[in-house]
């Protein structure tokens, strides 16, 4: 599975030739069965070998920085609906489309990659993927601008098509000009989405969630679609439903048993602390307090954010959210906020807090009742690699 990468150069000097690590192949097939049809197996299994080969030449020749667009725990919840891998650099985005296809006569961009707002990139890169061969191939770029002005619309199949002849080959030119060009504009405007109520979401994930449903992108009008992608809670949640998980993002079952494995992936772990024992009298002990926890990076800072429960009434919980710097002693920034949404995306009385001057942790307290209610948070100045999650209390 080896490939004369002299020869094929020389075949087309232009283009970007990469090898695939054969060790490599094996595993990453493995790391891509979790998904609801053969199809969408095999298509996260081109994208895993483009983003393995690419990621890591691309960061050693342009950009150090760059890395998977929203984040790698979120990928699955991607290539389970549509095909692509989104990577950040410099504060552009680049889309890679992989294809077997030996036809390469034009780029296909599915409609997600250009017109979900949050998912929308500066450019877009044609991978041809030879498994057998052992490579890939990136034929040609475009630009999001290009691909709108020169492009056509294929509302059958839901992508933007640029012919062959419109792609620039010379894939180095990409990297050059997104360090020599930084103000170039290469993005275009998105059209807002519909608005999605909770209750909506939960009825759309429920439909397209039936793992018989073989290609959900198309059966709801787009700007559904879009709403429901773009919140990372609820394409979760679609995901999940498609592979038939049981729910992975209650906090009250993560308190009883533990962090869900599919939340750890996220970065989300738990510690047991015990009580002081001051105060207390009689022989029995008290019992251990559940803090979650999750690492997060603001401006470049590491924080931890923990959530637990702040008294035991089962009628009328309270919810502790607390953001605190992760080495203790350090302060929090002034200007720093901790939010709290609702699961649509909507503001409440007392929902955030904010840091007016330098402090050792900011907090937000949330009452909620018996039945479980979901909650999305969020930090400003937002935090790195951030998407929403819907947490259920």
């Amino acid at each position: 599975m080896t490939f004369d990468l002299e020869t094929l150069s020389l075949n087309s000097p232009t283009n970007l030739w990469l090898e695939i690590p054969e060790n490599q192949q094996t595993k990453i097939w493995e790391k891509s069965q979790a998904f609801s049809t053969d199809n969408r197996r095999w298509m996260a299994y081109l994208n895993r070998l483009s983003l393995n080969a690419f990621l890591p030449w691309f960061k050693e020749e342009y950009a150090i920085n760059a890395k998977v667009f929203p984040n790698a725990a979120t990928l699955p919840s991607i290539w389970e609906v549509t095909n692509g891998t989104g990577i950040s650099f410099n504060g552009k985005k680049l889309v890679l489309i992989p294809s077997e296809a030996l036809d390469i006569s034009e780029l296909r961009v599915p409609q997600e990659w250009v017109d979900i707002p949050n998912w929308s990139a500066d450019y877009y890169a044609a991978v041809q993927v030879n498994i057998e061969a052992g490579y890939i191939r990136i034929w040609g770029y475009t630009s999001a601008v290009n691909l709108k002005e020169k492009g056509t619309y294929d509302a059958n199949e839901r992508t933007y098509c640029l012919n062959k002849e419109n792609l620039i080959a010379n894939f180095s030119i990409l990297g050059i000009a997104a360090q020599l060009c930084p103000e170039e504009i290469t993005k275009t405007q998105t059209v807002p989405l519909t608005e999605l109520s909770a209750t909506q979401a939960e009825n759309l994930i429920t439909r397209l969630g039936n793992s018989q449903l073989i290609n959900p992108r198309q059966a709801v009008p787009f700007t559904m679609w879009g709403a429901l992608l773009e919140h990372g809670g609820w394409r979760q949640g679609l995901y999940e439903k498609r592979q038939g998980m049981p729910k992975q993002w209650s906090i009250r079952q993560w308190m009883q048993a533990g962090v869900s494995e599919f939340a750890q992936q996220f970065g989300w772990g738990s510690i047991d602390l015990q009580p002081s024992l001051a105060g207390f009298r009689g022989t029995e002990a008290p019992t251990q307090e559940t803090t979650l926890i999750k690492k997060i990076s603001i401006s470049g800072l590491e924080y931890h954010l923990s959530v637990k429960l702040k008294n035991s009434d089962t009628l009328h919980r309270i919810w502790r959210f607390e953001l605190r710097r992760a080495t203790v002693g350090e302060m929090i920034p002034v200007g720093v906020k901790l939010m709290l949404l609702t699961e649509d995306l909507q503001p409440f009385d007392g929902n955030q807090a904010q840091a007016r001057k330098p402090a050792e942790r900011i907090y937000v307290d949330v009452a909620l009742g018996e039945e479980e209610e979901g909650l999305v948070w969020k930090t400003e100045p937002v935090s790195d690699d951030f998407e929403y999650e819907t947490l259920y209390l």
